[in-house]
């Protein structure tokens, strides 16, 4: 039986302006933050800005779909090769926008037998999500604006909703469904606290920063 994890956020019905709006001094300084360097010849910048490591294991790369401006960091590994079975291409993985794959990540689709026939299904990523070094994901859905911290598992087939936050060293079990602006912690992961409504406006401002501070070395 799937283990299904839902929260109900109790919200007040006006959220004050505090809550919702970021102000342009912060965005500011997110962008005014040194730049980050990396070596020009380790990576593989295609015409929609994506930045590939060379030192990371793309799979199947047929199979995998960049949505533009995601990083794909070092020792990372995309297995766009693990996919239903049956002639012709298939979009095994699709990453949105500014996304960020950390060091020595795996991305894998989830799998199951059923009926007698093992297969795998596809997973799909949004846009504005970071993905921590050495976590591992097999998830069905990852929303917009998702934030999973490092050294995480995430089970197979969840669901993490949009503005959705999993703190470092946290292990989803398989089937989860994360409700959106949850925050989850912990092995096996659990709520922690409801997130802010601003979530999702603070998310998208970091990772845009951090993708234009993601610079080669001169």
């Amino acid at each position: 039986m799937s283990l299904v994890v839902r929260h109900l956020a109790k919200r007040a019905s006006k959220p004050s302006k505090t809550t919702t709006v970021i102000s342009s001094t912060t965005v500011g300084r997110m962008n005014l933050q040194p730049p980050i360097r990396y070596n020009k010849a380790e990576y593989i910048e295609t015409d929609t800005g994506n930045k590939v490591s060379r030192r990371a294991t793309i799979a199947g790369p047929q199979n995998i779909i960049l949505g533009g401006k995601t990083i794909i960091s070092g020792s990372a590994i995309i297995r766009g090769d693990l996919r239903r079975t049956g002639p012709g291409h298939a979009v095994v993985i699709s990453l949105g926008r500014y996304c960020l794959v950390g060091e020595g990540c795996v991305i894998r689709p989830p799998y199951k037998t059923y009926r007698g026939n093992f297969n795998y299904y596809p997973m799909k990523i949004g846009d504005f999500v970071h993905i921590g070094a050495n976590t591992i994901v097999e998830a069905a859905t990852i929303g917009n604006c998702v934030e999973i911290g490092k050294n995480c598992v995430i089970g197979k087939f969840t669901i993490i909703k949009d503005c959705a936050k999993i703190a470092d060293n946290t292990i989803i079990p398989p089937n989860t469904v994360i409700s959106a602006l949850a925050h989850f912690g912990g092995s096996p992961g659990q709520f922690v606290e409801d997130l802010p409504e601003s979530t999702q406006e603070m998310v998208e401002a970091q990772t845009k920063a951090y993708y234009n501070r993601f610079q080669p070395a001169t």
